[in-house]
This record gives structure tokens, sequence and C-alpha cells, in this order.
């Protein structure tokens, strides 16, 4: 590891997000463990922050477009843990501050078209420094892309075999807040959302196979025999299924280079699904309503005055989802896999708390803290490279250390 001041530097520190990865941190790193500095544009804010957490560390102020200052707070830290969104507007800056000074980075976007963007404009670089740019590192799309990777895993490890395909299904309760919303609000706005229903987004073109139909999102409600339930398309789908592919696609390419069992591809005709699963009774009209009510918020978005009336109720950019309600939230990713030999193999992972903010906080911490205390442990060694997602950088790392912070995550038959 290079010298740095920091180890970890948590950009966006005074935002909604911000603010509870500072708490995380607080409560869960000993002191002298881990070096770490809040830093954002507004000192004020962070000072504010500060206070009210009750930490003595470091206050680092810098515009998220202003390159100079940008880099002075990246050149000083071994990692960057950023939440300061939509990225698409406020990320380009840090990230590529990130790969001049080789310093790896964690995000929680869930932006995909900014990711193909990186993607195009960093992997290689990154890849030939050994920099670890990992995008997608919150709710999207940490259990879908260790769930898909521990399934897979399962199959060649217990039972030599492929995987041919993982099905997720989700289950939540909690709230979102304002900068999730403002995220989705700058694709639409800017007219990505052909990117977004492309389903091989992030992967490199020669892993995107033929039949490209088979992997479209799912679109309608229906009734799913293998979890005898009705299911309707899961929202962060478009999201999640496209992180899962890249890993499909990167462990592929990595197989062929390190000629390593334990980082093959999960098999030549892959396939990664997901679903918002319906219990019964009501299952059907869950299912059902769930795809209309999607129907009309798109529907409504288009038409000014109704766009307009739809967002009063919504939370702002650095509002959320109240104490009580994020404490009450839960998740759960039941996972249905399928190898070569026609055996199947569940898995799941689920953890209390509200899942856009108290989970995806412990993903992301944990996911720093993954670079700064098991760096070479991580999977590929000191010098694996790019813009990874977090199965193919960080791998049984970040499970191991889910594990250790409370979270369940069971693979079985």
């Amino acid at each position: 590891m290079r010298q740095t001041t920091y180890d970890v530097v948590l950009y966006g520190a005074s935002g909604f997000v911000g603010q509870q990865t500072v708490r995380y941190f607080a409560e869960h790193t000993r002191p002298g463990e881990v070096r770490w500095a809040m830093a954002g544009r507004d000192r004020q804010k962070l000072e504010s922050v500060r206070a009210r957490v009750g930490v003595d560390v470091d206050i680092l102020v810098a515009d998220s477009q202003d390159r100079a200052a940008i880099d002075a707070i990246v050149s000083q830290t071994w990692v960057v843990l950023n939440t300061a969104g939509p990225f698409g507007v406020y990320g380009d800056e840090i990230v590529a501050a990130c790969v001049r000074h080789r310093t790896h980075y964690v995000d929680i976007t869930g932006e995909t078209p900014w990711v193909r963007d990186l993607i195009d404009r960093h992997h290689q670089q990154a890849a030939a420094d050994g920099t670890r740019i990992i995008p997608c590192c919150g709710f999207d799309s940490v259990p879908s892309d260790l769930g898909a990777y521990l399934v897979a895993r399962y199959f060649q490890q217990e039972r030599g075999v492929d995987c041919r395909q993982v099905k997720a299904y989700y289950q939540a309760a909690g709230g979102f807040n304002g900068g999730t919303l403002a995220s989705g609000l700058d694709i639409y706005d800017r007219g990505q959302w052909e990117r977004v229903a492309n389903p091989f987004l992030l992967n490199p073109p020669e892993s995107v196979p033929v039949d490209v139909e088979r992997h479209r999102d799912p679109v309608a409600p229906q009734f799913d025999e293998d979890v005898e339930a009705w299911t309707a398309p899961f929202f962060m789908g478009p999201v999640n299924t496209r992180i899962v592919r890249r890993s499909w696609a990167l462990f592929d390419r990595i197989a062929s280079l390190e000629e390593n069992r334990q980082q093959e591809s999960y098999g030549a005709d892959f396939g990664y699904q997901e679903y918002l699963k319906c219990d019964p009774p009501w299952g059907w009209l869950q299912s059902a309503g769930m795809v209309g009510g999607m129907a009309l918020i798109a529907g409504a978005l288009q038409v000014p005055p109704l766009r307009a009336l739809l967002l009063q109720g919504m939370p702002q950019p650095g509002s959320g989802p109240t104490e009580q309600v994020m404490d009450a939230g839960w998740f759960r990713c039941e996972l249905l896999g399928w190898g070569s030999d026609g055996s199947r193999v569940r898995g799941l992972i689920a953890d209390e708390g509200d899942p856009g903010n108290r989970a995806t906080v412990k993903f992301v911490c944990e996911s720093a803290l993954c670079l700064v205390l098991d760096f070479e442990g991580l999977p590929g060694g000191t010098e694996r490279g790019g813009v990874l997602t977090p199965a193919v950088g960080l791998g049984d790392v970040l499970v191991g250390r889910l594990r250790g912070a409370g979270m369940r995550i069971e693979v079985g038959g």
C-alpha cells in the first residue's frame, strides 16, 4: 500500500446517506484502526455533521467539479467512498482523479449509463495500474451480485458443474431518500432510458450472446412455480442484472488469462434474472398493482403538470425516511440456481434495516473497509484493477465482512 495521509475519505459526507456513512465509520472502526476523513463542498455542513456524530476527524472541502481541489483530496487517500449523486452530474472528476492517482473507489450509484461511460473512459488504465474502481456497492447491486457469485461458485466447488441460471426474488420494506430519486430523474431527463434497457449495457462487446431477447427484463406479473408465488418486475432489476452480467463476463475473461478454477466464469450459457416476490393470498393483486403503478409513474413523468404534482410528495435531495422507518425496514433476497447437470441450489441474503439506507450504508462502508483492511486477500491479489463489480473486485472478502456485520448470507443444496 502506498503511503497516504488517509485510508478512506468519505465524499458527500453531509448528504443524507453520507451522514450515515460517517456514523457507521464512527461506530464500526476502532480508534487508530482506520485513518478516515469527511469531505464535501460545504464546510459548515460537514462541521455540523462531525459535531452531531461526535467524531474527531479531518474535514476536506472541494466542489466535485473543481479538478484541482478534487486532486488534492484524492491524492491523500487510499480509498474514496463517494455518496454524492446524481453521479452522472457530480461523479466524473472524482473517478478520473482516482484513476490518475491510483486511488481505489467505491460508491452507491445505480446509474448504469454513467457506469458504462466510466468503463469506456477508465477501465483500461485502471486495469493496467491495479486500481479498483467499484461502482454499485449499495443495495444496488451487492445482494444480486454476491448472491449470483456465491450460487455459481457453490455449483463449481461443491458439485463440479457450471451454473446455467440464477433467479433472484426480492422482498423489502423501507423508504426512499431524495438522492436516489434525483439520480433516477437525471437518467430520465438526459434521455438515457434506451441505454438503460440494454440487458448487456455493461458487458464487453465480445461477451454479448447472440440470443439477447431471453435476457430482457420481465415486464408483466406472472405466477412462478419455482417459488409458488406471484412475481412482478423488480424495479432495481435493470441495474442489478447488468452488474451480474458484467461479473459473469469479467470472470470469463479472467479465467482465460489466469487459468485459475477459483476465478472461472459462471458458465458459458449463464443467465440471470430477478423479480419482486409477492406472497399469497393477495400476491396476484400486489404484482398487478406494482406493474400498473410503475406504468402510471412513467407516464406521469412525461406530462409536466403531472410530474410536478408527483414530485411534490417525494423527498428532496438531502432528505429521506425517518430513523424509525429506516430501523423498521428490512430486505430479503432469495436465490435459486440451476447447474449444467440439472441440479438446483438455494441461496439467501437478508438483513434488518431499510435497504436503500441502512443496508446500503453497510454494503458500501464494508466495501471500502475491504480495500483498506483486507487488500492483500482480495480476489486477484494486489494487481487486479479496472472498472469492476463487487463480486469481481471484493468477492469472498466482502461476504465475510458482511457476515461479520450481522448480515444473513447462506448458500446450499
